[in-house]
């Protein structure tokens, strides 16, 4: 069964991006894939001790996500009747999705418009535009 990659947050955008996958996937008789990717940076400036805790403080803020953004957004693809599996990984988010979606030969990938502001945008761009930009198969924003 193919697949619409849907990448989320806890914004009311990632909500409505949601529901529009499941409606496609519905319809197409795909599944969804519910991906939330923790910013994380190989990069940071990290305390010896801080090194020594990192993969349990990972494994928790796995768990914290799962609970809190992905499967509540989850259940809403499962009360459409549309299969429905989660992703939580740590990593660039842009980054993260498209590979993701390569790796899973997704055939789409669905966003919410990011809430970021001006500055933020202006400075680092939004991370949809930044997937519409790199990805190789179709990208959704849904405002």
């Amino acid at each position: 069964m193919s697949e619409i990659l849907v990448g989320v947050d806890r914004s009311e955008q990632s909500r409505r991006a949601v529901e529009f996958a499941a409606d496609r996937a519905h319809q197409l008789d795909l599944k969804v894939v519910v991906v939330h990717v923790i910013p994380w940076s190989p990069f940071s400036f990290t305390t010896p001790e801080e090194n020594e805790h990192r993969s349990t403080r990972r494994a928790e803020e796995i768990a914290a996500a799962t609970d809190q953004i992905v499967e509540p957004l989850a259940a809403l693809v499962r009360e459409k009747g549309v299969a429905v599996e989660t992703l939580v990984k740590h990593g660039d988010p842009v980054d993260t999705l498209i590979e993701i979606a390569s790796q899973r030969e997704s055939r789409h990938i669905v966003l919410g418009r990011t809430g970021d502001s001006r500055v933020k945008r202006a400075l680092f761009g939004s991370t949809p535009s930044q997937v519409v930009q790199h990805s190789t198969v179709p990208v959704t924003v849904v405002p």
